[in-house]
């Protein structure tokens, strides 16, 4: 490792890190839109996780360790937005995803998922602040959890967590299954691998399929899922996609509606990783099928649609992240919106594995890459 390399992790602790700091040259790929260039933007990151846009093109950028950072569009790093609440960080848990509120602009508030430290076990939870930035320091003021994923467990694994914002303004939050609790997938009395739906304060909207139903979570939009760590709306259809991480095998593209089961752990297109035979099989009564499942599994995260010009061969295309899997992978849909009819396999050069993908405001497709110390943000657009 070069001199520059081992001071990366160190530079962007300090919040120092450039673009300038980090220049490389881009890199040029092949691929059904034509040439493709991978730009470098930021480098230095510790295992990033979310990717989030303001409305004047700077980026939110999480750490899993328990960070927030502001990047420019040039590259430069900020340091630490003051006032995150604790984190539990180990194994896959810590701070998680992060969206802007619909109305950013006027309210300032950001929402972010994270592993709450609670009494000796976590648990995925989100909270919401005000984004204060006042010359170069930046802090969340007014820090308010508005959901709490119940029950709490022990362990390191499954935490989820997407966020994504519908049109109405009501807000999904993807959570898993926590590993060790995974026949809580099925009991509507967990909120163990469900998505939820909340309104922007944490309250149940009042259309929710199971508000009123028993001893049932009023959260919950659909159950029966493993590790759900991308989700997006169809900007075509406004509708939810989710992908979310099978065991050895039985990745899962889905479109969960309304009260619908997914059908973990009892229907799976996996093995568990001693080889064993996990559920009853691959389909029961009552159960939904995945639009899609990958054998062997490539560990989805992240997830996009893209709906812009610069690329326009994507155009209505679905890119995911690929993180055992080292890739991104673009999924093209049939006209009525239901089906994968093309996938094509990018990136695998770059051997990283990608946590997140957006689209930018420029077009452009904004990746994220997890690394322990020399995590990127890179830029995927034409090349010259």
């Amino acid at each position: 490792m070069s001199p520059l390399a081992r001071l990366l992790p160190a530079i962007a602790l300090s919040g120092l890190l450039t673009a300038g700091a980090i220049a490389q040259e881009p890199v040029r790929i092949p691929s059904s839109a034509g040439p493709l260039s991978v730009e470098t933007v930021a480098s230095g990151l510790e295992n990033p996780w979310g990717l989030a846009f303001l409305p004047d093109g700077r980026m939110l950028v999480t750490e899993r360790p328990g960070r927030i950072r502001i990047v420019s569009r040039s590259g430069t790093v900020s340091a630490p937005v003051k006032g995150v609440p604790p984190v539990y960080s180990s194994g896959q848990g810590g701070l998680l995803d992060i969206v802007p509120a619909p109305d950013f602009a006027s309210s300032r508030l950001v929402y972010f998922s994270y592993a709450e430290p609670r009494e000796g076990a976590s648990g995925t939870s989100v909270a919401r602040a005000r984004l204060v930035e006042d010359g170069g320091d930046a802090r969340l003021d007014g820090v308010e959890v508005i959901f709490r994923q119940q029950p709490a467990a022990t362990g390191s694994n499954h935490f989820g967590s997407r966020l994504v914002f519908a049109g109405d303004g009501t807000l999904f939050v993807t959570l898993g299954d926590r590993y060790s609790l995974r026949d809580q997938a099925q009991q509507l009395s967990s909120h163990i691998g469900k998505i939820v739906r909340i309104g922007a304060d944490g309250s149940v909207p009042g259309d929710n399929p199971f508000r009123d139903r028993g001893s049932a979570r009023p959260e919950i939009w659909s159950y029966g899922h493993r590790n759900v760590q991308g989700a997006a709306l169809d900007p075509a259809t406004g509708r939810l996609w989710t992908i979310e991480h099978g065991a050895r095998g039985g990745d899962e593209l889905n479109h969960p509606e309304a009260g619908k089961n997914y059908g973990w752990p009892v229907i799976t297109y996996g093995r568990d990783y001693s080889g064993a035979k996990i559920g009853e099989g691959t389909a029961k009564d009552g159960m939904e099928q995945p639009v899609k499942y990958w054998d062997p599994s490539f560990a989805p995260s992240g997830l996009a649609f893209y709906n812009g010009n610069l690329l326009p061969a994507w155009k209505g295309d679905l890119f995911a992240g690929g993180l055992s899997g080292t890739r991104l992978v673009r999924l093209r849909l049939d006209p009525a919106r239901e089906k994968v009819v093309d996938e094509e396999v990018l990136l695998t050069d770059l051997g990283e594995r990608i946590r997140d993908v957006r689209q930018g405001p420029d077009d452009a497709l904004w990746l994220l890459t997890d690394d322990p110390g020399e995590g990127r943000l890179l830029r995927l657009g034409p090349a010259d």
